[in-house]
């Protein structure tokens, strides 16, 4: 039996391909296996029988992966991440052109089999799984609400632009009327009182003032367009889908809060200016609230993106640019933090216009601000101690 050998594994959907190689870099084994609990518990038997220490690599760590890995941690095994695109960089170091699973796997063991720097990784615990599943719904459900609501704008257009100008369609109110009322003539017939007496047995908002902007608008155009009936049947369609949309974003927004709260940090979180529930969630999602993963302020800057990475050549120096590999969703939440912090907090507002005033432009201040804030929030979180304008004096401590 070999001391140590490395397991790459190219995930699938149904099946994976698993890849070992000795520390010479010599293929042990490699097979196609199912994406099954008994097909994945024989192959982990195999490889731990080829040696004393196995470390597992694989090129993804959600989705189709999530059963192996938790098989694998189960049974006390070492994993490590290789993403995808690391891999498809480094294939053509590797001889042979072609792409099969088979290569993949054995370039992602050799990866691990040479590289010092890939991420271990962990299952997150059942709270985190959650959260990162409610924030991705969260984000989807949203991205579906700003295109219906653009493609209502178009066809309401299509009607009348002079009622499509007069009303909010991202407001209740506006999407109520167009399940009732989609042209000019038929909101002329209905006339402002009756528009009015409609619109506040379903509870509308400001339902006399919204009623007089219609008929209003309705009154300037006597025109009818080509295909008025069935767009008016679409618009109707997609004002209630838009309405479907706000109901279910407010059930997701109930789910995450509940589960944001139940987490050790969310106090921690929400003393932070500019870090409300959602933004809070989407930070734990990001980093599977476990201050433990990053060794430091800058290990975590570095993983949202906001610590710049170096692009010298010969005489050229102090050229910096964003890094390459860095997660979005966490740069996102981190710098839509910091946006709102400069409202509602006198430091962060002080930072920026330094910023500013140095000659930084709006977005390169927000983002200097952000990562400023992460050195706040890494040691906030690291000591589970909640934010306060001023450090505590010796006294206080």
């Amino acid at each position: 039996m070999l001391g140590r050998v490395w397991a790459g594994v190219d995930i699938g959907k149904g099946h994976h391909h698993a890849v070992v190689i000795d520390p010479d870099g010599v293929r042990l084994l490699s097979r196609r296996v199912a994406n099954e609990e008994t097909a994945l518990l024989e192959l982990v038997a195999q490889v731990s029988g080829l040696a004393g220490q196995v470390d597992w690599a694989v090129d993804m760590s959600t989705g189709g992966a999530a059963l192996l890995l938790a098989l694998l941690v189960a049974h006390g095994q070492r994993v490590v991440y290789i993403s995808g695109n690391q891999v498809n960089r480094v294939a053509g170091a590797y001889r042979g052109e072609g792409k099969t699973d088979a290569r993949d796997a054995a370039i992602i063991a050799d990866q691990a089999r040479m590289r010092r720097d890939l991420t271990p990784l962990r299952l997150d615990d059942e709270l985190i799984v959650e959260l990162r599943m409610l924030v991705a719904r969260r984000r989807d459900l949203a991205g579906d609400r700003v295109r219906l609501v653009n493609r209502l704008h178009e066809q309401l257009l299509g009607i009348s632009p002079a009622l499509e100008h007069a009303l909010e369609l991202t407001n209740r109110g506006p999407l109520v009327l167009l399940t009732h009322v989609q042209t000019p003539a038929a909101i002329r017939r209905l006339g402002a009182e009756r528009l009015e007496d409609w619109l506040r047995s379903r509870k509308v908002r400001g339902a006399a003032e919204l009623a007089t902007k219609a008929v209003t608008a309705a009154n300037t155009q006597h025109t009818t367009l080509p295909g008025e009936r069935l767009a008016a049947q679409l618009v109707a369609d997609m004002a209630k889908g838009v309405m479907s949309l706000d109901e279910q974003l407010k059930h997701t927004d109930k789910l995450i809060e509940g589960r944001f709260r139940g987490h050790r940090s969310a106090e921690v979180l929400l003393s932070m200016p500019g870090i409300g529930i959602l933004l809070g969630a989407e930070f734990l999602a990001a980093t599977g609230g476990d201050m433990t993963a990053f060794a430091s302020a800058d290990h975590l800057a570095g993983y949202a993106g906001l610590a710049p990475a170096p692009r010298d050549s010969g005489r050229i120096s102090g050229n910096l640019h964003r890094p390459r590999r860095y997660h979005r969703g966490l740069q996102r939440a981190l710098y839509t933090s910091a946006l709102v912090s400069i409202r509602c907090n006198p430091q962060s507002r002080t930072f920026y216009d330094r910023k500013r005033s140095e000659g930084k432009h709006h977005t390169q201040a927000v983002l200097a601000l952000a990562r400023r804030r992460v050195n706040v929030l890494w040691a906030l979180l690291r000591d589970n101690r909640s934010y306060t304008p001023a450090p505590p004096t010796a006294a206080a401590a």
